[in-house]
């Protein structure tokens, strides 16, 4: 094998080379590409996702501020049951304290 031969036969393992790294390359970029539907897909879920965060975040604000007015109803409540049965036990001991006396002026 002279030198002409083996630069003309190195050329073309080269040439035969690149062109399949070209081909491969091409191949790749082919099957691996995405669609502009997938992506218009991707970007509507996202958006729903995002509205559905907020939809929740909304949610759970408004649970909070009626969790704390239902405790402070109830707060309130229990304070107002216990005045009012503060003021039955003493209406109670003043009727029996008029009882007693009634009771002894008989």
């Amino acid at each position: 094998m002279n030198r002409t031969e083996f630069i003309i036969t190195t050329a073309i393992i080269l040439f035969v080379a690149f062109a399949m790294g070209w081909f491969t390359n091409w191949l790749l970029h082919r099957f691996s590409r995405v669609r502009q539907s997938d992506v218009a897909d991707l970007d509507r879920m996202s958006q729903e996702l995002h509205e559905a965060e907020e939809t929740r975040d909304q949610a759970i604000t408004y649970l909070q501020q009626r969790e704390a007015e239902l405790t402070n109803q109830l707060t309130q409540t229990e304070a107002e049951l216990s005045a009012a049965m503060d003021g039955l036990r003493a209406a109670r001991q003043d009727a029996e304290e008029l009882r007693a006396k009634l009771g002894r002026l008989q």
